[in-house]
C-alpha cells in the first residue's frame, strides 16, 4: 500500500476547510461538500472533516485527493460513519475501492474539483489515459458508501437524490 501523504497548508487548514465546514454545517453545500464524521481509529472520538462527495453512475464514493490521510485510515479502522450537511445526518458503510476501478472515478472526480485539488495528483488530469490514472490509483483511497439510515430535520427530503454536486458518469 501506499503511504502518499500531503498536508495541507495553513490557510487550507484555517480558512478554506474551515469556511467550506462552516457553511455545510448550516445546510449549504458548496460543490457537493459534506462534513464527514468518522471515529478515531485509536480514541473512539469523532473527526469530522469536509469532503467533496462524487456520485458516479447512482453510487456514491469518497476520494482522499492528498492520499493516505488520518480520515482514510480512521475509515478503514470504522468500516463506515456520518455524512452531515446542515442538520441531515446520513449514517453509512464504507468499502474502499480496488486500485484497478478507480481510474473512471479518479476522471470524474478530477473532472468536478480539478481547480480545487489537482495539484494533488503528479499532473494527472480528467484528460489522462487510463494508464495515467491507474499509475496514481494506489497515492488516492478512494471508498463506496452505502448509506444505512438518514436523520434529518425533515425526514421527506432525500439529501442525497438532489446532489448538486452530483457527477454522473455514463461508460
Amino acid at each position: 500500500m501506499s503511504t502518499h501523504v500531503q498536508k495541507p497548508g495553513w490557510f487550507t487548514v484555517n480558512v478554506f476547510n474551515r469556511t467550506v465546514a462552516w457553511l455545510t454545517r448550516r445546510g449549504i453545500s458548496i460543490w457537493g461538500s459534506r462534513v464527514l464524521a468518522v471515529r478515531g481509529r485509536k480514541s473512539g472520538s469523532w473527526r469530522t472533516t469536509p469532503v467533496n462527495l462524487l456520485t458516479v453512475d447512482g453510487r456514491q464514493y469518497l476520494v482522499a485527493p492528498r492520499g493516505h490521510v488520518q480520515w482514510t485510515h480512521n475509515m478503514r479502522a470504522a468500516g463506515g460513519g456520518e455524512l452531515r450537511l446542515g442538520r441531515n445526518v446520513d449514517t453509512f458503510t464504507a468499502t474502499e475501492v480496488a486500485d484497478d476501478d478507480k481510474p473512471p472515478l479518479l476522471r470524474a472526480y478530477l473532472k468536478r474539483w480539478k481547480a480545487e485539488v489537482g495539484a494533488f495528483f503528479k499532473g494527472v488530469g480528467p484528460d489522462s489515459s487510463d494508464e495515467e490514472l491507474r499509475r496514481i490509483a494506489p497515492d488516492h483511497p478512494v471508498f463506496e458508501i452505502t448509506y444505512t439510515d438518514t436523520t434529518s430535520a425533515d425526514a421527506s427530503k432525500d439529501s442525497s437524490a438532489k446532489d448538486p454536486g452530483a457527477t454522473h458518469l455514463k461508460n
